[in-house]
């Protein structure tokens, strides 16, 4: 029984802070874009507009659930919770600390990325059940972009994996820090397992994963549907995409989809690339500044603050870049991304058997 309620407790956790994330995620994307853009962004409701977002949701709990009269009323109703639910479980294998794992799966990069895939069943569900040429064409070009994005963002992931050995992503969350069991040489010269710090980070462990991470992190964006990725949901011509006809607490499980999906896929780069958990201050003689900077709470912080970072990179973009033709989002994925991180896992294959030995 104890077993269960805590994995009970753990869920729920998982859930609010989901919920706060993207409470907070909104109300400080619409700030970022109105500063981005010289706009205003919200400011009426509540000091700053910081109540918009709650009020956003008042509006939501309140309106009225229609369902389409020729609609498939059983894909157009599970939809939104397949979609969510294929996202929300992502989070259960991701390590937050050293030691808090909400799951602690050994083949945890294999699980998240076979657990998210069920949010395209979800897509191609919604679309479908809304018997709606706008719908079906957005969930048709959803599923089209992150199937095929899905191939260099594996791909640039493998490179990480053939370094660490391993699919466990506590073990490659140890690996970059000082309590790594592993002695790691940067560039065959510095021992930085025993110094810690940003070089022992896996983005610095081959210079081909500097390529990697930025390849899993543009194919991430087309996973997220975000811009200049958001051709599923381009307003001028499909309206909403494949939510169109969904409303109130529908739609909110949609947009809770996608903001969690964001900080998703922006935690598995942090974990992957940028250190996990493990603090970027190094040792220095006696300056043990990653020492002191290495624990539970200090992870919780570090994996918190660069996962964030990411996320506002994400909104950053958002706002700058113009979306794509649905020819030069493919041509990307298929003629660029995809030859390139093909080149970083042979790359990988090679360092773990000629430099690292």
């Amino acid at each position: 029984m104890e077993f269960y309620l805590t994995y009970f407790i753990v869920a729920i956790g998982l859930f609010v802070f989901v919920g706060l994330f993207t409470m907070v995620g909104v109300y400080a994307e619409r700030k970022v874009s109105a500063f981005i853009q010289n706009r205003l962004g919200p400011t009426e409701t509540g000091k700053f507009g910081w109540l918009q977002v709650p009020a956003d949701m008042l509006k939501m709990v309140q309106k009225e659930l229609i369902i389409p009269a020729a609609a498939d009323k059983i894909l157009f109703l599970l939809a939104p919770a397949i979609i969510f639910i294929g996202v929300y479980l992502g989070f259960a294998a991701l390590p937050w600390g050293p030691g808090v794992v909400p799951a602690n799966i050994n083949i945890g990069l294999y699980y998240v990325f076979a657990i998210i895939s069920i949010e395209t069943l979800g897509i191609l569900m919604a679309g479908w059940g809304s018997n709606n040429k706008y719908s079906v064409l957005g969930a048709m070009r959803s599923a089209a972009q992150i199937i095929s994005y899905e191939i260099p963002a594996g791909f640039a992931l493998i490179a990480v994996v053939m370094i660490a050995g391993t699919l466990d992503l506590q073990a490659i969350a140890l690996q970059q820090g000082i309590l790594s069991a592993e002695k790691i040489k940067f560039l065959g010269l510095l021992d930085v397992s025993a110094t810690g710090g940003i070089l022992s980070w896996n983005i610095f462990r081959g210079p081909h994963l500097l390529v990697a991470f930025v390849i899993y992190f543009i194919a991430s964006l087309a996973e997220s549907n975000r811009a200049p990725f958001d051709i599923p949901e381009g307003e001028s011509e499909l309206v909403a995409g494949f939510h169109t006809e969904f409303t109130g607490l529908q739609f909110a499980l949609v947009f809770l989809a996608e903001y969690s999906m964001m900080y998703l896929v922006s935690m598995v780069g942090v974990i992957l690339f940028l250190g996990a958990w493990n603090s970027p201050l190094p040792n220095m003689g006696s300056v043990a500044l990653a020492t002191w900077t290495t624990g539970t709470v200090w992870g919780i912080i570090w994996i918190l603050l660069k996962t964030l970072a990411l996320v506002g990179v994400q909104m950053w973009i958002r706002w700058t870049l113009p979306r794509l033709r649905v020819d030069q989002l493919m041509r990307l994925c298929w003629k660029v991304l995809t030859p390139a991180a093909f080149a970083c896992m042979l790359i990988s294959g090679v360092w773990r058997l000629w430099v690292m030995q």
